[in-house]
């Protein structure tokens, strides 16, 4: 028998693979899973991985993913892959797609930015590059580095 880890299968919720090494935990931090909730979740960091060296994994059990936290996850994890699982089997495989424009999820670190003055202004960056992520407010033009935006998530 090869060395390895086992996970067990889940009947039904998330699997979150291709997570860059390291970052799992701030996957976790960002879903709110604190360990207390009641649900299995396994995280699994660090194992290899013939397309990116080295990886992190995420199972959820009894939880599908809302739209926001996808879109999140695809700040701190470009290259993950998102399965929902029903009765033991992939019911729909996702590869996390970090959208041209977001709104409403991170803040302008620009005090005098408008989003930051008006509470009706809703924050507004474009992604000016994905590897690294780098992200410009539609507004002031302030750019946050992939540093200012984990810090931002995991706050």
């Amino acid at each position: 028998m090869k060395n390895g880890l086992i996970v067990s299968k889940i009947k039904n919720g998330t699997v979150i693979d291709h997570i860059p090494a390291g970052r799992a935990l701030a996957v976790l931090n960002t879903l709110g899973i604190k360990g207390n909730e009641g649900n299995r979740v396994a995280l699994v960091m660090n194992v290899e991985s013939s397309k990116m060296g080295k990886k992190d994994i995420v199972k959820i059990e009894e939880r599908e993913l809302n739209q926001r936290e996808v879109e999140l996850i695809a700040l701190i994890a470009p290259s993950a892959t998102i399965n929902i699982i029903r009765n033991y089997e992939v019911a729909e495989k996702r590869k996390l797609n970090l959208p041209e424009k977001i709104e409403g999820i991170l803040k302008c670190p620009n005090p005098a930015c408008i989003t930051n003055n008006d509470v009706e202004a809703r924050s507004r960056f474009i992604v000016i590059s994905k590897l690294p992520l780098v992200l410009k407010c539609d507004y002031c033009e302030t750019t946050l580095t992939e540093d200012e935006v984990l810090r931002q998530i995991l706050l």
